[in-house]
């Protein structure tokens, strides 16, 4: 599904002084797999993500999706692509605060249809928010909202669900549910989840562990 090549992400590229986010990454990732990507606080595994997903392009280096080129493609294709494809849930969760919670959740769908609606508020359920699907973000506590960002996440059956330190502003128990509350309803989808807790990672089929801009080590669970 994904295939990056010696990819490297450099910062401050015109300046007599460099940061490498990323250095000589190589690596493939299958479909309906679910994989952790795992490191301390600036060791490059968001940069890793944003590459994955398009949001960034790397400096240097070759980034497939579908054997599609990623790098050579319009910044107007690759938004319908990620609309299309792609799922993300960040570490802040950039809902509409004008919204309400169940409208947030239908914004990647642009569409009020009974399944959609149907979908949304079972997992709104799910994640212990039926009782606020009609407030505001501004009504909600920090970790709410970012369990009404995974909800948004899941609604239009993405093939990809990118997921950046989602379970930062949540307790060890909601993180706990909230994983799982994913794995339900990705339907098979690819799912990419950068964090520093690799406790959140039991059910991951490989750990690709990231080190100062590198791959360290990546091993399949069960090794």
């Amino acid at each position: 599904m994904f295939k990056i090549n010696n990819v490297n992400l450099i910062y401050d590229l015109k300046k007599e002084s460099q940061t490498y986010a990323l250095k000589g990454i190589s690596l493939k990732l299958e479909k309906e797999k679910f994989y952790g990507i795992l490191g301390p606080s600036g060791s490059g595994k968001s940069s890793l993500l944003y590459i994955l997903s398009a949001l960034k392009k790397p400096t240097s280096g070759e980034v497939y999706y579908h054997e599609q080129l990623l790098n050579n493609i319009g910044n107007e294709k690759l938004a319908q692509l990620r609309k299309q494809d792609f799922g993300f849930i960040f570490q802040k969760h950039f809902l509409i605060n004008y919204l309400n919670i169940l409208q947030n959740v239908l914004v990647p769908v642009n569409s009020s249809e009974v399944k959609y609606v149907n979908r949304a508020k079972t997992i709104l359920n799910e994640l212990g928010l039926s009782a606020h699907i009609y407030k505001k973000p501004y009504q909600l506590s920090g970790g709410q909202c970012q369990r009404v960002a995974i909800a948004r996440a899941l609604i239009n059956h993405p093939k990809v669900i990118f997921a950046d330190e989602i379970t930062a502003s949540l307790d060890h128990k909601s993180a706990k549910k909230a994983m799982k509350v994913i794995d339900k309803y990705r339907d098979g989808a690819t799912l990419i989840v950068v964090t520093h807790d690799p406790s959140i990672l039991k059910e991951a089929d490989e750990i690709i562990h990231i080190w100062d801009g590198e791959v360290k080590d990546k091993k399949e669970i069960g090794d």
